[in-house]
């Protein structure tokens, strides 16, 4: 899981990133509205904290704009502002959550999953495509009735692939929801792929050439 920290204020954003990434979820951190323009329009992204109280701008007008734009990444608000009509505005115009300042580092990872889930259409922290069943919580993962032993990075990678099954991804999207800005290897999306290929049956991710890679619904 790949998520876009916007957040003026340093230190906070410092140390939700570090605990975020300590639970494997990828943190791209910018503090302003033009840097998150660039970002949404850029990066691939399962979902975005937002501060309301930006320097360049408001983050409520800003999450309105891409709203409007068809933009419908998962977004939780977070703000110091308790004001229960600023709220409602927010959950109005799009917002897919809302956390006051100061709340805990648990609590916003919980909301985080909780919207990506509902975004899929998960109702619960189990995902399953065709004969692949994958826990969330646990990172236990079973195809065909069987369990699999995964690598931190493959379970990553085939769940990517499993919340956007029938799409395709490229392998740079692939590469950014994976591995966020941690270095990657230039062939390590095929070698996972190979690996996960080799786990479960060559039929579950196939190669769309020149494109990139999908989940199929394997039986």
């Amino acid at each position: 899981m790949r998520i876009l920290l916007i957040e003026d204020n340093d230190l906070l954003a410092q140390g939700l990133r570090l605990s975020l990434e300590k639970l494997d979820i990828q943190v791209d951190h910018v503090t302003t509205i033009k840097q998150a323009e660039v970002a949404v329009m850029n990066e691939a992204l399962s979902a975005i904290v937002l501060d309301l109280g930006l320097p360049d701008g408001n983050g409520r007008s800003l999450l309105q704009q891409w709203r409007r734009r068809g933009i419908d990444i998962p977004t939780i608000v977070l703000t110091a502002n308790t004001d229960f009509d600023t709220k409602l505005a927010c959950l109005d115009i799009g917002a897919d959550d809302y956390l006051a300042k100061p709340f805990d580092v648990r609590e916003l990872v919980a909301r985080v999953k909780a919207i990506v889930r509902r975004h899929h259409g998960m109702a619960e922290n189990k995902l399953e495509v065709g004969s692949l069943s994958m826990d969330l919580n646990t990172h236990d993962v079973s195809f065909r009735g069987e369990s699999i032993q995964l690598s931190r990075r493959e379970f990553q990678l085939l769940l990517e692939l499993a919340q956007s099954a029938g799409r395709v991804l490229t392998r740079g999207q692939l590469e950014q929801l994976t591995y966020g800005w941690d270095e990657v290897g230039s062939n390590s999306i095929e070698v996972h792929i190979h690996h996960l290929r080799k786990k479960t049956t060559t039929e579950l991710i196939k190669t769309i050439r020149g494109i990139g890679y999908t989940l199929a619904e394997v039986e």
